[in-house]
């Protein structure tokens, strides 16, 4: 009998009306709704499901809108007896992960993110820092793209994601001569892309120091599912060493490319991404294309995910 992994989205997913017609329809996936409204004091429930797309896309909006309409979504899998044996998210994904996990009530982790996003905002002007999306070149010669440009700033791969895509990141000047290097060295595309702060390079270092000293007031429960961690792309089942994995994201790359590798050498066969979008599922079928990939973001996303994980 093969294993089953929840897999989380990240930044970039979101969109209004996100799990309005999950949550419609399932009891336990507006409460978790009306629960993010309670725990930040506004009411989210109502940004996500008829706000727009602006409002969504400030960082310290998005990351709290994502992460509460994923762990809405699961709540019927959950209903219907259905557990994971792993479970991984995509940077800002890791802390749905988490609460999964049962390592952070739900509470905690939505607040958490919401001064996530606000820090990893702060740590950098607008317009100083910025990503770009690496296609068609394998990842040394990106990593050696981001060497040789470094002379200009700050610049890293910020995200494995899958073979022969990469997002990389740093100082404005140093990813535009990344571009180049990249695309002399083969790459099919080389295309900045529209974000609001570079993500997952040392830039970041100052967010996730803030994010530290909040981390420290939030209770760590024991882990009851392994959560496969983007920094290291191992499983994490100690709860002490939830606190620096979650800080060292901020400022590293997110190698998810292995993390899911780690998963399929566990023996997973199933990935159910859960949450907006389908971006995660993309880069599963890409990693491995023999493996099966379901998503829940919609009623008929569920639905058809239900039939499969219940034959």
């Amino acid at each position: 009998m093969g294993k089953l992994a929840f897999i989380f989205p990240g930044q970039g997913a979101q969109y209004v009306g996100m799990g309005k017609d999950i949550a419609a329809e399932y009891k336990s996936a507006d409460a978790i709704y009306e629960e993010a409204s309670e725990a930040l004091g506004f009411d989210i429930k109502e940004m996500i499901f008829n706000g727009n797309d602006e409002t969504l896309k400030i960082t310290e909006n998005t990351q709290p809108t994502i992460v509460t309409t994923s762990v809405a979504c699961m709540q019927p899998l959950l209903e219907k007896g259905i557990k994971p044996d792993f479970v991984a998210g995509l940077s800002l994904g890791e802390y749905a992960a988490h609460v999964a996990a049962g390592t952070f009530s739900f509470k905690d982790a939505v607040a958490l993110v919401r001064k996530r996003g606000k820090f990893m905002q702060e740590a950098v002007p607008v317009g100083v820092g910025a990503m770009s999306a690496i296609i068609g070149l394998d990842n040394e010669a990106v990593i050696e793209s981001c060497k040789e440009a470094s002379s200009l700033g700050v610049c890293a791969p910020a995200n494995f994601n899958c073979p022969g895509q990469l997002a990389i990141a740093g100082d404005v000047a140093a990813v535009e001569k990344a571009n180049e290097i990249c695309k002399a060295k083969g790459a099919k595309r080389a295309m900045m892309l529209a974000v609001s702060a570079p993500f997952h390079c040392s830039l970041l270092k100052p967010a996730g120091e803030k994010l530290a000293e909040e981390l420290d007031k939030v209770t760590v429960n024991d882990i009851k599912i392994p959560v496969v961690v983007n920094v290291t792309a191992e499983s994490v089942t100690a709860k002490e060493q939830v606190k620096a994995t979650l800080v060292d994201q901020v400022s590293n790359s997110v190698l998810w490319e292995n993390c899911v590798k780690t998963m399929l050498e566990q023996g997973v066969d199933t990935f159910v991404e859960i949450g907006p979008g389908k971006v995660l599922s993309g880069f599963v079928k890409k990693i491995n294309k023999d493996v099966r990939v379901l998503n829940v973001e919609n009623l008929d996303s569920l639905n058809a995910t239900l039939e499969e994980l219940t034959r």
